[in-house]
């Protein structure tokens, strides 16, 4: 196990599809308690750059890394390329720096998988991943 964790828990989120995102977002500091670390990146893909950055401090990192982000399917594969790239990475970083990195990066094929995930208060994954990271 690396050096000294804080018992926080940090939150890597997208600024892409924000609108998604930040319910999500707004569902996980609802459950969590304490001071949590919020880093915004670009897009999902940026996700696991912020996420090892944070797991491989060398003092201070944070207990769990609850990682949230919106992908929509498209009409070609980048969507999906893109999923599976953010999952290898933090399925890999997880093992590598022993910090559990809670995947909630979602690839999802409308607006109303979406609104069901994100922003409805019994099914929203960031509530979800929250609870996961305590």
């Amino acid at each position: 196990m690396p050096a000294k964790q804080n018992g926080r828990i940090a939150i890597v989120a997208s600024a892409y599809n924000a609108e998604y995102v930040d319910g999500m977002i707004e569902g996980a500091l609802e459950v969590l308690t304490g001071k949590v670390e919020l880093v915004r990146v670009p897009g999902a893909f940026e996700i696991p750059v912020a996420a090892a950055a944070l797991a491989r401090r060398k003092k201070l990192h944070p207990a769990a890394v609850i990682c949230l982000g919106v992908i929509f399917r498209g009409q070609t594969t980048h969507a999906e390329n893109v999923g599976q790239s953010v999952t290898q990475q933090l399925a890999a970083l997880a093992v590598e720096t022993g910090i559990p990195m809670v995947h909630e990066v979602l690839l999802l094929e409308n607006k109303a998988q979406a609104q069901a995930r994100c922003l409805q208060a019994k099914t929203n994954r960031g509530t979800e991943a929250a609870h996961t990271a305590l």
